[in-house]
């Protein structure tokens, strides 16, 4: 069995994943890296509280590792703010964990991903996959969600009204663009997990879907 790292473990996406991943009898241990410690508790969970801008590489250690890091321009607050946390951070993590053996790592990046966007968000986050492809990981899995559902810790304006107006216009959306549950992204993310798949792979949000409880 293998030990899995998650980062981010606090968002939408990582903490269902969080509680997926330790009732998966593929994983004997999982990791989570935070800054505080979580609420939930699991034999099979260790907590690591860590700084992220010191971050001791010799505590990132698994096999699997997947980052749901991922924050807005407005939380940031700043460019400089928002590149730590969707590059800097993950790129970090993902560089020590290969060093301390880790053969596959899995990250949520977005629809529109692109280094040479004109766009700040969606450059960033193809900057990242960029960056994570010339690591040269055995196997690199890059999820590309349309927007998200779900209840979040921390309140987004915007996507919530983005939700409403695409959850209306539902049946006309193609599949690749419909909103798509934090909860669909996990169960994507440790289903693949599982495939054993070599090389990079993108997963798009349409594909995700099918993975909906």
């Amino acid at each position: 069995m293998k030990t899995a790292l998650i980062v981010g473990a606090t968002g939408l996406i990582g903490g269902h994943l969080t509680r997926k991943i330790v009732s998966d009898p593929s994983y004997s241990a999982v990791k989570v890296l935070v800054r505080k410690p979580l609420d939930f508790q699991h034999p099979k969970l260790e907590q690591i509280v860590v700084d992220f801008d010191k971050l001791d590489a010799s505590l990132i250690k698994a096999d699997d590792v997947f980052c749901c890091l991922g924050t807005t321009m407005k939380q940031a607050g700043s460019k400089e703010a928002f590149y730590k946390v969707d590059f800097t951070y993950p790129f970090e993590v993902a560089k020590a964990a290969l060093k301390n053996g880790a053969t596959q790592f899995l990250i949520v990046t977005a629809m529109g991903a692109d280094a040479k966007s004109m766009f700040y968000y969606n450059r960033v986050k193809g900057e990242i996959e960029k960056a994570l492809a010339e690591l040269y990981y055995p196997n690199l899995l890059i999820f590309h969600p349309s927007l998200l559902l779900g209840e979040r810790k921390e309140s987004r304006a915007g996507e919530g009204f983005a939700a409403l107006v695409m959850r209306a216009l539902d049946f006309l959306t193609p599949l690749k663009y419909k909103a798509i549950k934090g909860e669909t992204v996990a169960n994507a993310m440790l289903a693949y997990a599982k495939k054993g798949i070599k090389g990079t792979q993108i997963i798009e949000s349409g594909t995700m879907q099918s993975f909906a409880s």
